[in-house]
């Protein structure tokens, strides 16, 4: 594994342990004046138009955008940068009139699956209940995995020790303050976030003054912006559509819906989020086209370090791991909080239980933590982790959606749909070298079938997945 080891092992394991703290400490701190499980779950349905942007911002913007996008960009030219920024910003523009709906009709809603259970039946509610813990599970193991491997590279600590650090501080104060805790660190690592990057990117374009523009791109890597570079449109779309359909599938931003004071605020503060994360997401990826065209054999989860730290200080790796470790951390508490709302919420329609289904959340979290944990320590590929958790989301996406605003979709069909567009997107999903998949290279031959799409597994995975679901909703 990559190291530059700028700091010290011991040194960067007190930076994480403070930062972390810091966040564990304030938001225990402020939830104790705010108890009850309405605070737990929709934050007592009082969040303002500040509060709720920094928060969706904040939940939005993970870890994942270190290397996410500029990795995407090695590879996927521009298209996959544009097709990045729009497909984390776009669900925030749909949620500004389904997330309206959504309220209007069910009021009292805490969570999507909810609502799900309520207009389409109980086993379709409990088939969308697996497939969206399981898809929140990959993201926050693919969250762990992306902090532990940047601060290995800067100082060489160990994976597992930024892991175990980083999940401890996360579940402590998420589990003991819920929603109303999250929101609040939001607010902060908000702040923190935009400063770092506004510096961050001072630096990054300094050091790279020559070469952060189209110019140098097109002189050294062309293929990266031309027309006729097939990945540009492929990568593209695939990621636009992924990304769309894991964020409105994101039980972290229905909470938030709910949360939302009124309609009004909701629809400010989605407006606001939506124009934030547009350029941030798309400056990321395109730190990834310039990384590439300086050096072609650049590590594409590392490309956005590699311009950023190429003059090794000191200041500029505290900076980047505070920025971090607040990204991680907003994201985690979303997703432990996001899972543990749907145990609270509808964790009776699935186990039957005496007991207290807040606390049976806490348990489930926990184990989902040691899960998280055990597998963040292994270094897995942060960009293919992120995809096998879209892929879960966009074979419901557009029966689920689409069942809003269609009575004719019954639960049966749908049922049919998901499962269908699941196996069909699997079957073409790629293996983590993305030479072959389960279809083409494994059952049959890579030469029984065109050469486009033995090289565009990802995006014939996505299509599929997507888009059959479709020729099934009308059968009977």
């Amino acid at each position: 594994m990559d190291q530059i080891n700028l700091i010290s092992q011991s040194s960067a394991i007190i930076l994480v342990l403070i930062i972390s703290g810091i966040f564990l400490f304030v938001g225990i701190f402020y939830s104790k004046k705010h108890k009850g499980i309405n605070n737990y779950l929709v934050a007592n349905r009082s969040v303002g138009t500040f509060s709720l942007t920094t928060s969706l911002v904040a939940s939005a913007l993970g870890s994942w955008i270190l290397f996410g996008p500029a990795s995407a960009a090695t590879w996927g030219g521009i298209g996959a940068v544009i097709g990045y920024a729009l497909g984390t910003a776009f669900p925030l523009f749909i949620l500004i009139y389904l997330g309206k709906k959504i309220r209007t009709y069910y009021p009292k809603g805490k969570t999507l699956i909810e609502v799900i259970r309520i207009r389409l039946g109980t086993n379709l509610f409990k088939l969308i209940l697996f497939l969206s813990t399981f898809y929140m599970t990959i993201f926050l193991i693919a969250e762990v995995t992306a902090v532990s491997i940047l601060i290995n590279y800067i100082s060489g600590t160990d994976l597992w020790i930024t892991a175990l650090i980083v999940i401890i501080c996360s579940i402590s104060y998420t589990l003991y303050g819920g929603l109303r805790a999250s929101i609040f660190t939001d607010n902060i690592q908000f702040i923190v976030l935009i400063l770092l990057l506004i510096i961050g990117f001072s630096f990054l374009i300094s050091y790279n003054s020559n070469d952060f523009n189209i110019e140098f791109i097109q002189t050294n890597k062309s293929n990266l912006l031309s027309s006729n570079y097939l990945p540009n449109f492929t990568a593209g779309l695939t990621f636009f559509i992924a990304v769309a359909a894991t964020n409105l599938f994101h039980q972290g931003n229905w909470q938030r819906v709910y949360a939302a004071k009124s309609n009004n605020v909701l629809k400010k503060s989605l407006i606001f989020s939506f124009l934030i994360i547009i350029p941030i997401v798309f400056l990321m990826g395109f730190s990834g086209l310039v990384a590439v065209s300086q050096n072609s054999s650049v590590n594409p989860d590392l490309a956005f370090f590699f311009l950023l730290l190429k003059e090794q200080t000191i200041h500029l790796s505290i900076i980047i791991i505070v920025l971090a470790i607040s990204l991680t951390i907003s994201s985690i508490d979303t997703l432990i909080n996001a899972i543990s709302s749907l145990i609270v919420v509808d964790g009776n329609k699935v186990i039957k239980l005496r007991g207290d289904y807040l606390n049976l959340s806490k348990q489930i979290i926990i184990l989902l933590s040691l899960i998280s944990f055990f597998l963040a320590s292994q270094g897995l590929s942060i960009l293919y982790l992120f995809l096998l958790a879209d892929l879960l989301c966009c074979a419901a996406v557009l029966t689920i959606f689409f069942s809003f605003y269609s009575k004719s979709l019954n639960e049966k069909n749908s049922y049919i749909s998901i499962i269908t567009g699941l196996a069909a997107g699997i079957l073409f999903f790629p293996s983590p070298d993305f030479s072959k998949s389960i279809l083409i290279g494994i059952i049959f031959p890579l030469d029984f079938f065109p050469s486009f799409l033995s090289q565009s597994l990802l995006f014939c995975s996505f299509i599929f997945a997507t888009f059959v679901p479709i020729f099934t909703w009308k059968l009977k």
